[in-house]
């Protein structure tokens, strides 16, 4: 099975795209902490892997996740291979997903929480308080 979750923050804006018969492609990098401090700097290292959306999914992060949001990405380690310029062989390993989470925060230090519509549901963020909700 080929499953894998990962989270971490939008090491880079979206970088998006289209193909020749008009799908949307979204690329970018999360950066994700290890679980354990290097132990001669006693800092947490990331590793930035690179992901992939299509469709839908990629319209919405191109509009609403910006560089340092976090995201949740549920999907499945592809390897894939291209002949470069150069004529040596490359290969790209990445993660194709089927699910992506955003948690945008608010970054004006009033600590609210702001929960992009869905995608095909208006261009507005709801601003959503904690004590509203049923959980």
């Amino acid at each position: 099975m080929n499953s894998t979750i990962i989270s971490g923050n939008l090491a880079t804006d979206i970088e998006k795209r289209t193909t020749q018969s008009g799908v949307s492609c979204a690329n970018f990098r999360i950066a994700v902490q290890r679980r354990f401090k290097d132990q001669a700097t006693g800092k947490r290292e990331a590793d930035f892997i690179s992901v992939v959306a299509w469709r839908q999914q990629a319209d919405f992060l191109a509009q609403y996740a910006t560089k340092g949001d976090k995201l949740t990405v549920h999907g499945a380690i592809q390897v894939r291979s291209y002949d470069a310029k150069d004529g040596t062989k490359r290969f790209v390993t990445e993660i194709v997903a089927d699910e992506v989470e955003l948690d945008k925060r608010d970054r004006s230090g009033t600590g609210g929480n702001h929960a992009p519509a869905a995608p095909g549901g208006g261009d507005q963020f709801q601003e959503v308080n904690d004590d509203d909700l049923p959980f």
